[in-house]
């Protein structure tokens, strides 16, 4: 296999790094954050993920994982890092290119490029046009692949592994290729395609979930305005053995959901109307529960706000496009001076766009102690062991449900 370079040492690629170096791949992990490099050469994480920590820490350890600044010379390497949008949700491939540009001087020829990155169709070949622009002569020497992760924050070491995955290559050759390498970790089956359907089918896959999500979100929209318990609406629907209406919440965060169906609308944006809606829906949901909020205070001024969760998932870290942040943004935008309270059991402070503003991070009692509106946004498992009477004489706004059953 040869020596592995994986650029980016996030969510994505330090698992993916980590896995390679546990099954005997020589790796170098590169990150343009300092703070991400210093710590797996510590054998440690910058972040939260279970049963990631043991393995970065026994892999460096035994000098199989390794990071750096600047990306070295390596048979293989593995691109991680973000895929923001920009104007009109077209991609910024600035992270792809800055990656690519830093691999261009080192290829020989022979080596294999692959694009983890989520990425509308056509951008492996774009990565690709970059390298053979720069150097022409390497026209057929080096292959290029599309391999998406389809892992879920949390669970990453376990679905990393025991995931099924597409592995998408712009020749035969770079597929299979690819294939092999990530036969070292994954028993999961792999099928090949090219780039392009690789690319389309993690988008595919995340709209999908993106408009479920969304059906489940215009549900409990309707039901407030009709007086009707959303909870046990969903409950009964899913009583009928052909339907599976998911949980509505107070809108969809994270790397992919949030993000990704945006690609497919800038890709084909008169086709892709059904994407689109639920995008707006999903994407309408946080106003909607600061509006809640609003009506509470205005039925209790004064009183004081506590915002359960930041994260855009339970029981991690991960603040990546969260709805959770934007509503306690929002909040502190509108609220007085030290009217709004913020818990986050799995972060040590607050993130940089809420630092410095009228809020407070605090611990769970302390927020119980002073708030007087409690709004969970956030159903981390410190939420859900709430028991029932530490709400009691308190204005509870529940978006996950959690708490639909305490008296």
């Amino acid at each position: 296999m040869g020596r592995v370079c994986v650029v980016g040492l996030g969510y994505i690629g330090l698992p993916t790094a980590a896995i390679l170096a546990k099954n005997g791949v020589e790796v170098v992990g590169v990150d343009v954050n300092p703070k991400h490099v210093d710590a797996v050469n510590a054998g440690q994480l910058p972040f939260v993920e279970e049963g990631l920590g043991e393995v970065v820490a026994d892999v460096v350890a035994k000098g199989l994982l390794s990071a750096q600044a600047t990306t070295p010379p390596a048979e293989v390497y593995i691109v991680s890092v973000p895929t923001p949008f920009r104007e009109e949700y077209k991609v910024d491939t600035k992270y792809i290119d800055a990656a690519t540009d830093a691999i261009i001087p080192q290829l020989q020829g022979g080596e294999l490029l692959v694009l983890e990155s989520t990425s509308p169709p056509g951008t492996t070949e774009h990565m690709r046009d970059r390298v053979l622009a720069a150097r022409p002569e390497l026209e057929g020497k080096v292959d290029f692949s599309h391999a998406p992760e389809r892992v879920l924050p949390g669970r990453m070491m376990e679905e990393i592994v025991t995931n099924d995955r597409v592995i998408g290559g712009i020749t035969p050759q770079a597929a299979e290729r690819t294939r092999d390498l990530y036969a070292t970790f994954c028993t999961g089956e792999l099928f090949l395609t090219d780039a392009r359907t690789a690319e389309l089918s993690k988008l595919a896959e995340n709209s999908f979930r993106d408009v479920n999500i969304a059906f489940a979100n215009e549900l409990s929209l309707i039901c407030d305005q009709l007086g009707v318990n959303v909870w046990e609406l969903i409950e009964l629907a899913n009583k009928h053995p052909r339907v599976n209406i998911l949980q509505p919440g107070p809108g969809v965060g994270g790397h992919c959901i949030a993000v990704d169906p945006w690609f497919i609308v800038s890709s084909a944006p008169t086709l892709s109307r059904l994407i689109r809606t639920a995008r707006e829906v999903n994407d309408g949901k946080p106003t909607w529960v600061i509006d809640q909020v609003h009506k509470a205070l205005a039925e209790q001024p004064g009183a004081r706000v506590a915002a359960l969760g930041l994260a855009f998932k339970p029981d991690i870290d991960d603040l990546r496009e969260s709805p959770a942040l934007n509503i306690a943004d929002q909040l502190a935008t509108e609220l007085g001076e030290d009217a709004l309270l913020v818990v986050e059991p799995n972060v040590p402070e607050l993130p940089a766009r809420l630092a410095g503003r009228n809020i407070q991070l605090v611990g769970l009692d302390e927020a119980l102690a002073q708030a007087d509106l409690v709004v969970l946004l956030v159903d981390h498992k410190e939420f859900k062991e709430l028991p029932a009477e530490r709400l009691t004489g308190k204005r509870v706004i529940d978006t996950r449900g959690t708490w639909r059953d305490l008296a």
